[in-house]
């Protein structure tokens, strides 16, 4: 396919959209498609999320995947859902993930080691990218960039859509701008119960088990075939 501003712009929509929908956000796709190419004005609370978002992705395009990126990126992402002195920063307070009856799922990364699990996930990012891997390897490690930065939760807020721009980036890094074009976002959406489930490998980040974690891995191939 040709890679042109128009499509990236259509293909961002999706992934956009429906990693926002994941998170609970009430926006259609199809009004976000009339707003952002026809000038549909709709209430700024109903798009601005969302906006954000694609502005994290349009950044990530022309971005380097590297540290610093990552956090500007986090910042663009969540202008309209943190505070300043939370956005692109790494948390210092204990993150705590709650099922919908109010029960903790999962306990992510003491704050006291975030930085220190963000700077070995960013140093093997970076070994991988230097590396030549072939393009089931690109795709395995782009899953596991995603479900590692799920598991640290190094964010106040925000960290299921950069963990899915993440995998997103990584793959364009290896495979080309095509891979932008991947309608991961909309699959998992389509099966987020799944997702849910195949993220839950441990009830704390020092009981994570990696061994368990194949199901989620399928999942990012799987959207190659979605309908």
């Amino acid at each position: 396919m040709e890679f042109t501003t128009d499509v990236f712009g259509f293909y961002t929509s999706v992934s956009a959209v429906y990693s926002s929908k994941i998170e609970g956000e009430e926006i259609e796709f199809d009004s976000y498609l009339k707003h952002k190419f026809q000038q549909v004005s709709y209430c700024p609370d109903y798009t601005k999320k969302t906006d954000d978002l694609f502005a994290a992705y349009a950044f990530a395009r022309n971005a380097s995947l590297q540290s610093g990126n990552i956090l500007k990126a986090h910042a663009i992402l969540s202008e309209h859902m943190l505070a300043a002195s939370g956005r692109g920063r790494i948390r210092t307070k204990i993150e705590m993930i709650l099922d919908k009856e109010g029960r903790i799922e999962y306990v992510a990364a003491p704050p006291a080691i975030v930085e220190r699990e963000m700077k070995k996930l960013l140093s093997d990012v970076s070994l991988l990218l230097k590396s030549d891997l072939r393009a089931e390897e690109v795709f395995y490690f782009a899953s596991m960039i995603h479900l590692v930065f799920l598991k640290i939760h190094p964010m106040e807020d925000g960290n299921g859509r950069i963990a899915r721009l993440l995998e997103k980036w990584f793959l364009a890094e290896k495979l080309g701008e095509n891979a932008w074009y991947i309608p991961s976002e909309r699959h998992y959406h389509q099966n987020l119960a799944v997702y849910y489930r195949n993220v839950h490998i441990g009830l704390e980040y020092e009981s994570v088990n990696y061994a368990r974690c194949l199901p989620f891995l399928l999942m990012l191939p799987a959207a190659l075939v979605s309908d």
